[in-house]
């Protein structure tokens, strides 16, 4: 396995700890749909199951606007979209290892995801 760069969707307010989700069906339908969107995205990108024991992740969050972020927000809010991404590469979010930073020079809205074989 080479690396991948992956390119996902920016995780909903809905998603941040900081969110008041309300009713706990609308933040599981929320959870699950991001799950969905990023599994999609991934197979659209040409990913596919992966023959590596482990894997490192680096995440750079691209957020789409200039207001204030947590990191640590940012990573909780990707949860189900990781759960999506390890569904697509068969790889258990046990077996990754984790890297995140929050660009904030740009804009966009997404989140790039660089995928490698641990230990390189």
């Amino acid at each position: 396995m080479s690396m991948l760069t992956i390119t996902l969707p920016w995780p909903p307010r809905s998603l941040s700890p900081n969110s008041r989700h309300g009713h706990w069906a609308t933040l599981a339908r929320a959870k699950r749909s991001y799950r969905a969107a990023c599994a999609r995205s991934a197979r659209l990108q040409g990913v596919g199951a992966t023959h590596a024991e482990q894997i490192a992740l680096s995440l750079v969050f691209v957020p789409p606007d200039r207001r204030a972020r947590d990191l640590d927000n940012c990573i909780a809010s990707m949860k189900s979209g990781l759960d999506g991404l390890a569904d697509v590469i068969c790889v258990d979010d046990s077996r990754w290892t984790l890297t995140a930073m929050l660009d904030r020079e740009q804009i966009g809205g997404f989140v790039r995801v660089e995928v490698s074989p641990w230990p390189v």
